[in-house]
């Protein structure tokens, strides 16, 4: 276990809160927590047992042992995501204090690998928009792939760099920025990065920390949230951050309620977590509010529908139950876009670089629809194709990619379930089975 260097210890002697002897001797015992949170839209029954609450989450736990999720179907379906408990706690922010009975439009930053982006998505009303931003290209993929796995049409992703997205911030009710920092709350989970910290890097981050929140904040209407959260225990990254957002920008301070068995340290400009006192590596979190009465600078007005043929709507009405109004094609593809998410594009037209926006159906070749692989993972579309229920160990030959003897002398696409929940397509031909899973999903771990 990690050896905490003493330059570190000293930089955070003052830290709100920290009881430093029971601190040190968290990061020396061999104690592994692992939370994870459930997808909403995807109920099932599980292959492990939870063992406790996540308190400040409506739908996650903690289990008593890690599982191989790599060799858990219910994972590649994307019934639910391995996340810190620390990192929920938006959860609790956003029931504090945005509505649950009208949409409203969230923005995520800093988003891959899609831990806060799968939670915000669980928490949108109808007719809410979550727009989701990584800077790096290999990032924002596996973000794209993990919002695809949630099975919600509501998203977009895009691939920016924040100081691009100031045009953009007055669309949203909550931004939400999990900001670049120096690690050091993960130090427990991830001991090499001890060699990366120093002074010079918290120094490093903070600068980067107040150029991200400089570029989008004096955009954002007024009224609108903003989430800003490290997984560090620097003052300098944290409270002194938010103290700074309040003295240049007059952002307003909004207190959470906590409960005192959670273990959480309120420091008054924001929410220490603390691996001795929670059960969940360190983590800092705080909610600010725009100052002014709240407006609506949103682009309201209604899109309208998309560029298909008729004969090409019918082709794929009759695959999947979608709304006509919401499909479009797009370099090839088909998607169904919500108007929610037409609108946002239409208004920022060749000014975003997107990687994913609403739901890829698939690609139509002559009178047949080639399903998309993350339409096999949406929901809340009724399939009108045939779907073949699989057994554990042959979910598994499926997410491997080997050779699957179905039995079936049907031809055609194929959904593939296991435990009822979309995991992949296969192609029937016969006597032979095509398997169209992206060799990116594909399990190589062996039992």
């Amino acid at each position: 276990m990690p050896h905490l260097p003493l330059q570190f210890l000293n930089a955070i002697g003052d830290c709100p809160g920290l009881q430093m002897q029971n601190f040190i001797e968290a990061h020396e015992k061999e104690e592994k927590v692992t939370s994870v949170r459930f997808n909403p839209f995807k109920p099932v029954e599980l292959d492990f047992q939870c063992a406790s609450a996540v308190p400040w989450s409506q739908n996650a736990c903690y289990l008593g042992e890690r599982p191989s999720f790599t060799l858990d179907p219910l994972f590649h379906a994307g019934c639910y995501y391995v996340q810190e408990a620390g990192s929920m706690f938006l959860e609790h922010a956003v029931r504090s204090w945005l509505p649950a009975d009208q949409p409203f439009n969230i923005l995520d930053v800093c988003a891959a690998p899609g831990g806060k982006s799968t939670l915000l998505n669980s928490l949108l009303p109808a007719g809410g928009l979550l727009v989701s931003n990584e800077v790096i290209k290999s990032r924002s993929r596996v973000l794209a792939d993990q919002l695809g796995k949630w099975g919600q049409s509501n998203t977009i992703v895009l691939n920016m760099d924040p100081s691009q997205l100031s045009p953009i911030t007055s669309n949203f009710d909550l931004v939400v920025v999990d900001a670049p920092c120096s690690g050091s709350g993960l130090f427990r989970k991830q001991p090499e990065a001890l060699s990366e910290w120093s002074p010079a890097a918290v120094d490093a981050c903070c600068t980067r920390q107040k150029n991200i929140l400089g570029h989008l904040i004096p955009g954002m209407k007024a009224g609108a949230f903003l989430f800003y959260s490290t997984c560090s225990y620097s003052i300098q990254e944290n409270e002194e951050v938010v103290e700074w957002l309040q003295k240049e920008y007059g952002l307003q301070y909004r207190p959470l309620p906590i409960e005192k068995d959670w273990g959480i340290v309120d420091s008054g400009a924001g929410y220490r977590f603390y691996p001795d006192q929670t059960r969940s590596e360190g983590f800092f979190c705080a909610l600010l509010q725009k100052s002014g009465e709240q407006d609506d600078r949103a682009q309201r007005r209604k899109e309208p529908a998309g560029n298909l043929k008729r004969e090409e709507q019918q082709i794929i009405m009759d695959f999947v139950g979608v709304k006509m109004e919401d499909l479009i094609q797009k370099n090839g593809f088909i998607y169904s876009m919500p108007e929610q998410v037409r609108r946002f594009l239409n208004a920022f037209e060749g000014r975003l670089y997107v990687r994913k926006a609403g739901l890829c159906l698939g690609e139509l070749k002559g009178r047949d629809l080639v399903p998309a692989h993350e339409l096999a993972l949406s929901t809340g579309l009724l399939f009108h194709g045939e779907s073949l229920e699989l057994e554990k160990e042959e979910a598994l030959r499926f997410l491997r990619k080997d050779v699957m003897a179905v039995g079936e002398q049907r031809k055609g696409f194929v959904r593939v379930h296991y435990k009822k929940q979309g995991i992949g397509w296969i192609k029937l031909l016969g006597n032979r089975v095509n398997n169209y899973l992206p060799n990116e999903s594909r399990i190589l771990k062996q039992d």
